[in-house]
């Protein structure tokens, strides 16, 4: 999504098996996770590590005008931990609308409502009594039979709740026509993981979200003339379009053009879906951490494809639906399909890993797999910075599983740092800086805190401060040091060890360590874990034998590069850099020496991506 110190850091790891983490604060609760083998300290998942999963069927009939969505779920979980579970903790995170219901947000009082009614609850086809179920908020805790290592149990439910109209927190009607983004709709096992057991955090709005990998087999039952789209691929094309919607549909997945799947013509026919007074969508997902899907009977519909993969050969749609009024939204199919090329072929230079992509034109900011839900914006380069921020986080949380509910900067800071660099891409013209001013302007204040800090003890400017610039900046920086070949090693490395896996922050720092072949602890530290401040100043300028010797000091403790501007005498510019590496050894000055074309008039320190607390002392004037 674009929008406290950790209470201990008790435990430095003194495990002799890996130079790379001993360095770094761990807390003794994660420490003991690769004490156990459930991970390594060689960045790769341990030996013993393990995680649960569920194969989802869902069944939903939803009325857009009413908001009414009334359905079943049935879910065959596998218990792929060594331990014996004697709970099953639900989520229920439409109850975010519930009244009393703890948020962090205020809603308008006619969206709450009286939360998830679960109407029948069945472990291993046996019946529970509803009425004594214990619903806390957003999180459902139901005793059940010991489920012992590596046993299965089924569960059956059948619930009903209302959508919200306003008050959307990534999920509501869209609007009065019936337009809707449906997410967070059915009842969902919780992450019962191997550092904290059951995932208990609520949902309280800011921070986002954390799945186990499932596969889902989902069937959306709307009214006549109503899209549905959704994560994963539609079954049943030819039985909800009529032909000639399905066959452009068929087309668009093999063709590199632009394909109008529904044009303003179509609308006013109303001859695209199947002419039954209701139809049911059908959509499977395999191996992803979380199913939603939209619908609308008056959008828009662009869609595209693209090669992925050269080496296989492998396609992915991208789509595109859009109110007809919104006409911001008509050149994003073009930003959308240079977003996951680009992914795919220039940064992380990963191909993008799911078959299709849809960019729904809804009333948020807001990531899901193989979805995305955007809100209109005013301006072409709003709309450019927007979609592939959404976009990018395709492969950050969606594909590499982080736990967004503690360490939202492990899928933030990635979209962040993938809009800098894909923004450019899509627009020459086009300088993303987002959020590094307001990093500038705030660090060491008490708005700033640690990007370790726990997301769920954030709100605010330090919630946006470490899930966005900060950690995209130390990207970007290990980025420059290593070098675009070797930093692209490092994260493939990371990427191939803990896709469809559960990473903490630690293994995404000894697998990036790891892949370089170089112990990075030294920024990770003070970057990731400590307090300070960006400030680089121009202490001393002095001139021999026509070199120029700038001495360039840190006077903050937030390593940041050298990025020295000179202006000659015409105006014109040369720019002399040097990355963050020239901070390793714990000094705090460094000389930067260049021999000048001509007459020299100004030297300054600045960058787009260099912040600094204190620019005063970044200018020297030649006299």
């Amino acid at each position: 999504m674009r929008t406290p110190k950790q209470l201990l850091f008790c435990a430095l790891l003194t495990l002799s098996t890996s130079a790379f983490a001993q360095q770094l604060p761990m807390p003794r609760n994660i420490a003991a996770a690769y004490q156990k083998g459930t991970r390594s300290l060689d960045g790769t998942p341990g030996k013993s590590y393990w995680q649960n999963t569920a194969d989802y069927t869902i069944k939903v009939d939803f009325d857009p005008s009413s908001r009414k969505l009334a359905g079943t779920v049935d879910i065959a979980y596998t218990n792929n931990s060594p331990d014996t579970l004697k709970v099953i903790v639900f989520k229920l995170y439409p109850n975010y609308y519930q009244k009393g219901a703890p948020r962090a947000n205020t809603i308008d009082p006619e969206d709450i409502h009286e939360g998830v009614q679960i109407e029948r609850l069945q472990v291993n086809q046996e019946p529970q009594n509803v009425q004594k179920l214990r619903i806390d908020g957003t999180n459902l805790t139901l005793p059940i039979k010991p489920l012992a290592p590596k046993q299965k149990a089924s569960f059956s439910i059948a619930y009903h709740y209302t959508l919200n109209a306003g008050s959307h927190m990534r999920t509501g009607q869209v609007d009065p026509q019936g337009a809707a983004f449906v997410a967070y709709f059915f009842p969902r096992i919780a992450v019962y993981d191997d550092v904290d057991g059951w995932n208990r955090i609520p949902y309280l709005g800011p921070a986002e979200f954390y799945n186990d990998f499932c596969s889902f087999n989902a069937e959306i039952t709307v009214p006549k003339d109503f899209v549905v789209w959704a994560t994963g691929d539609l079954k049943n094309a030819d039985a909800v379009f009529t032909k000639k919607y399905a066959k452009r549909l068929q087309d668009a997945e093999k063709k590199d053009a632009i394909t109008a799947v529904i044009d303003k013509s179509d609308l006013q026919r109303r001859d695209i879906t199947a002419p039954n007074a209701r139809n049911t969508w059908k959509f499977t997902a395999d191996n992803v951490v979380d199913f939603v899907f939209a619908t609308s009977d008056h959008y828009l519909w662009n869609s595209t494809s693209l090669v992925v993969d050269p080496k296989t050969k492998r396609r992915t749609r991208v789509d595109v639906a859009y109110n007809p009024e919104h006409h911001d939204f008509e050149e994003v199919i073009h930003f959308s399909r240079k977003t996951v090329e680009a992914m795919s072929y220039t940064f992380p230079k990963w191909p993008f890993p799911y078959s299709h992509e849809t960019v729904f034109d809804g009333l948020d900011q807001m990531e899901y797999p193989m979805m995305v839900n955007d809100n209109p914006v005013k301006t072409r380069e709003d709309a450019i910075t927007l979609t592939d921020h959404e976009i990018f986080h395709t492969m950050f949380p969606f594909y590499m599983g982080t736990n967004e509910t503690k360490y939202g900067w492990m899928d933030e800071g990635w979209a962040t740092i993938g809009e800098w660099i894909i923004s450019s891409i899509i627009e020459p013209k086009l300088e993303d800086d987002y959020g590094v001013m307001p990093y500038a302007q705030m660090a060491a204040t008490e708005a700033d805190m640690p990007i370790m800090t726990l997301t769920n003890q954030q709100n605010g400017a330090p919630f946006f401060l470490n899930s966005y610039p900060k950690p995209a900046l130390g990207y970007l920086y290990v980025k420059q040091m290593l070098g675009d070949e070797l930093f692209t090693k490092a994260l493939h490395h990371y990427i191939s060890q803990w896709n469809g896996k559960h990473p903490l922050p630690w293994d995404f720092f000894n697998a990036m360590n790891a892949g370089a072949g170089r112990n990075l602890n030294w920024f990770w530290k003070r970057w990731f874990f400590d307090e300070g401040y960006p400030d680089l100043a121009i202490a001393n300028v002095q001139q021999q034998a026509g070199q120029y010797q700038v001495t360039v000091q840190s006077k903050g403790t937030k390593p940041v590069p050298v990025e020295l501007v000179v202006t000659y005498a015409d105006n014109s510019t040369a720019k002399f850099s040097r990355n963050v590496s020239v901070w390793e050894s714990g000094n705090t000055t460094v000389q930067v020496d260049f021999k000048p074309a001509k007459a020299v008039k100004k030297l300054e320190l600045k960058g787009t991506y260099v912040p600094d607390s204190y620019p005063r002392d970044n200018v020297y004037e030649v006299k």
